[in-house]
């Protein structure tokens, strides 16, 4: 796993809208009222076609038992009845001759026709109704039941959609202001109207806002007190040290005399890089930017460490960057491989692309997986162990500098660590206009 120092880019991952719960929404709403209105649909259609069947079956039983005393008076049947029509239907034909009465749907000459029929000497007495008229009425009413239903289904889908996007709209803001502040904005907060106008009714999402903005203003309050803190003690201790560091010149030559100035020394380099650090926590450093052969920066950053180092440059390239805080940055991670690692050291310039590898144990997983800590150092086999200040100086100065920082083991073993910073130019051919008169650390400036 790498650890990198380039704060997350706050940014809304698209997923699949229905994987979204914006899209799960918008399918519930959408199967849910096509649900409602297929069941609302059926109920109508079935409660209305069974009116319409029953009235009309009344109908031609009426018309039937009209005929059947026609016919046993020996009276004309009206058209509407016949004695044993061909068009009858064979269920209904059976019925009567088996002397039941009975109605059903059937056909009259390509005329839907609801037919009733009754035993009649032997033979099937027969009134028949015009079916068309129902028939187009229950035909109707299917046609309005959908238009309805699609209507009703655009309509619930428009507001419910409206609804839900201004709920959605409200998280992914939440969500963005989490990123912010995890990638180290913590003045970022979600500000939502109901976290502030207490007379509004408060839902869910707006108490989440309002928990995020709480926990984000506890977090930077906490982090500013560690802050204050950590410059606080680093100045407090500068007074005491330049009394030592005299009283130290003063004492009389010897092994005693080597150690406590030796331990006056790193007492004074932890002092400087805490108040390096305060400083980089506090945000307010800016780099003094100018376009340098990135070689000869390695080169120079190589000679100014104990031991030596390697360097190895692939290819050259001009950056524009801080001259001093990337020697810093380099220096650091040096003086780290050194330390915490074994010989030989190799820094390699390819492009903007520089490349630290030692030939140790590699870097913990703590370190990997979260980056560098402050005073939380593994000691390695040789015993080394330090205060995890370097590496986050190291980070906190190419995050100024606007370069990325990454973390990794080699596959082969020993730590390797990755500096990648934004290119000017392609190569280093053309640039020694650009790049102009350096120091390269003998006294003997070159081009």
């Amino acid at each position: 796993m790498t650890a990198r120092t380039r704060p997350l880019r706050p940014r809304l991952r698209r997923i699949s809208r229905v994987g979204s719960l914006y899209g799960k929404f918008t399918l519930f709403l959408a199967v849910m009222c096509c649900v409602v209105a297929a069941v609302l649909g059926i109920l109508v259609h079935v409660i209305v076609t069974r009116q319409t069947v029953h009235q009309a079956r009344v109908e031609a039983l009426t018309r039937l038992d009209s005929a059947a005393r026609a016919y046993a008076a020996g009276d004309p049947m009206r058209h509407e009845a016949d004695l044993n029509p061909p068009e009858l239907p064979d269920g209904l034909r059976r019925m009567a001759l088996s002397g039941r009465r009975g109605t059903a749907l059937g056909d009259d000459r390509g005329i839907a026709t609801m037919w009733a029929a009754g035993p009649a000497d032997g033979g099937v007495l027969a009134a028949r109704l015009d079916y068309r008229q129902s028939a187009g009425t229950i035909e109707g009413l299917d046609r309005a039941i959908v238009g309805s239903s699609a209507l009703a289904i655009g309509g619930t889908l428009l507001v419910g959609v409206f609804a839900v996007s201004r709920v959605t709209r409200r998280l992914h803001r939440t969500a963005d202001v989490a990123r912010r502040i995890s990638a180290g904005d913590l003045d970022a907060r979600v500000a939502d109207p109901r976290t502030t106008d207490p007379s509004k009714a408060q839902d869910e999402v707006a108490a989440v806002a309002e928990a995020l903005d709480a926990m984000a203003g506890t977090l930077q309050a906490r982090l500013q007190s560690e802050q204050r803190f950590t410059a606080d003690v680093a100045h407090e201790l500068r007074t005491p040290l330049a009394g030592l560091q005299a009283s130290a010149d003063l004492l009389p030559p010897g092994r005693p005399t080597e150690l406590v100035r030796d331990r006056v020394q790193a007492l004074r380099r932890l002092t400087e890089d805490l108040l390096e650090i305060s400083r980089l926590d506090s945000a307010t450093e800016r780099p003094d930017l100018d376009a340098h052969l990135l070689g000869r920066l390695a080169e120079r950053a190589v000679r100014a460490c104990e031991p030596a180092a390697e360097v190895r440059v692939v290819r050259d390239a001009c950056v524009v960057t801080d001259r001093r805080r990337l020697e810093r940055v380099l220096s650091n991670l040096l003086a780290n491989a050194h330390r915490h690692g074994r010989p030989p050291v190799v820094l390699t310039v390819d492009g903007p692309v520089i490349t630290v590898r030692d030939h140790g144990d590699g870097y913990p997983a703590y370190l990997l997986e979260h980056g560098p800590r402050r005073f939380r150092t593994a000691p390695t086999s040789g015993g080394a162990k330090g205060h995890g200040l370097g590496l986050t100086i190291a980070v906190g100065q190419a995050r100024t500098i606007g370069a990325e920082l990454t973390f990794d083991n080699a596959p082969d073993g020993g730590a390797l660590t990755t500096l990648v910073l934004p290119e000017d130019l392609e190569d280093g051919e053309d640039t020694e206009d650009a790049v102009g008169t350096e120091d390269t650390g003998d006294g003997a400036p070159r081009r």
